[in-house]
């Protein structure tokens, strides 16, 4: 596509903006997938999918909002933006000219890609032509939509990582840890006597003072075999890791966005493992009244519905994803907010009931923990819920599946999974 090259700008305010900052700022904006199926009313929820959050005018709309933010806007443009300006054309061409400067950083940058062919008055892909107002290519905009390119989901997955990492205080990150010991290189806790078969990764001082506590010092100094001690490592797991994911309706009802943070946290843990943890593997699977596994590439436009909760099902798939990686370590990680309400029938039809705990979807749910359990993959919960009911839910899943639950929100989630991801396993000292 084509773009209208504005040199006026390209010296003056948008040399001083900072594309990164802007993109992590936009964050929230473009892991909203929106909803899926369109327009949908619910009685006791309302109106849900009534915007188009992947249109280039959506874009548009989110850009303004984030440099009004930052402060990055000149004193004329943010007193156009509100309403408190003159209604100076110039002003207000100079803002829509500099969104469309930004866009097309933004896929020079190879952050987005745009699909689509607006109007020839479209003022973001092509000629510039209208009276000179900020509306005047919304209709055309509205008709291009974009695209987070895989680079953009990198980019959106390393800040994620960062802040989360900064949160918890780390500096850096190493691999797994688990309770068993192999000498190897690189020495992480106390030495030990050498054994037949140990890399002879010798601890000099503590081998010498063997020798030392036995003859005495003299020189030269006589080793014997006992006196040989070697460092100790703690022994690198790999790791397999099922991400699940809630894609029922209530993930973005009661005035919260709960899904957009499940997905921040997932392309952190996709950056982290890629860039960290080469041996280890990450899949997702979104459940809602049916699961399926997506490949990360389609994590950002990933969206909730209409939908009940079908963990059972959840589970299954995760099952047997884990089932067919060869790892040391399996695990789930389940991200939800409310109970099981769904499940798949043996001929495919999925029967539902949100009233309450219904006994056949419950049943249904404990025996997919419980075959987890035996297959050695234990459910990590994350659950951004603490109805009573729901905590009642929860420990038992945990307890069938012998693995941990986190009663947590949308602010303390990524910390909670990060430290339990990264202590997946503890040094023993």
């Amino acid at each position: 596509m084509r773009f209208t090259t504005y040199t006026k700008y390209r010296k003056g305010l948008l040399d001083a903006l900072n594309l990164e900052g802007l993109m992590e700022m936009l964050s929230e904006f473009l892991l909203d997938g929106g909803f899926a199926g369109g327009p949908h009313f619910h009685p006791y929820w309302g109106w849900s999918g009534i915007e188009d959050t992947s249109s280039l005018d959506a874009l548009k709309q989110a850009l303004l909002r984030a440099l009004m933010q930052s402060g990055q806007l000149t004193q004329e443009m943010v007193d156009e933006l509100r309403g408190d300006g003159p209604g100076n054309p110039e002003v207000q061409q100079e803002i829509a000219d500099l969104l469309d400067e930004l866009i097309r950083k933004m896929v020079d940058e190879g952050y987005i890609t745009l699909d689509g062919n607006p109007s020839p008055s479209g003022g973001a892909t092509g000629e510039a032509v209208g009276e000179g107002f900020v509306d005047d290519a919304r209709e055309a905009a509205g008709q291009v939509h974009f695209n987070l390119t895989r680079q953009g989901l990198d980019f959106l997955g390393y800040r994620a990582l960062r802040n989360l990492l900064g949160s918890l205080g780390r500096s850096s990150i190493g691999a797994h840890e688990t309770q068993e010991f192999a000498t190897g290189v690189e020495a992480d806790a106390g030495s030990k006597p050498y054994d037949f078969g140990d890399t002879l990764n010798l601890d000099i001082p503590e081998t010498l003072k063997n020798a030392i506590a036995r003859d005495g010092l003299q020189v030269p100094i006589d080793l014997d075999y006992k006196d040989l001690m070697v460092h100790q490592t703690d022994y690198r797991s790999s790791c397999a890791t099922v991400v699940m994911l809630d894609i029922s309706h209530s993930m973005i009802l009661y005035g919260e966005d709960r899904f957009s943070p499940a997905k921040k946290v997932a392309l952190a843990l996709s950056h982290l493992i890629r860039t960290e943890f080469p041996g280890d593997s990450l899949r997702v699977v979104t459940f809602g009244d049916r699961a399926e596994e997506i490949p990360l590439a389609r994590l950002a436009k990933a969206q909730v519905g209409p939908f009940h909760t079908n963990t059972a099902e959840g589970l299954e798939v995760a099952r047997r994803l884990l089932r067919a990686q060869k790892k040391d370590m399996r695990q789930i990680i389940m991200i939800t907010d409310g109970k099981p309400s769904a499940i798949t029938l043996p001929r495919g039809k999925i029967y539902k009931n949100s009233a309450g705990l219904d006994r056949n979807i419950l049943r249904a749910t404990y025996r997919e923990a419980s075959a987890c359990r035996r297959a050695g993959i234990p459910i990590n919960t994350f659950m951004l819920a603490n109805d009573a009911y729901l905590v009642r839910f929860v420990r038992q899943i945990t307890k069938i599946a012998r693995g941990k639950a986190y009663f947590t929100s949308t602010m303390t989630l990524g910390q909670y999974i990060m430290l339990d991801f990264l202590k997946r396993k503890r040094r023993v000292a």
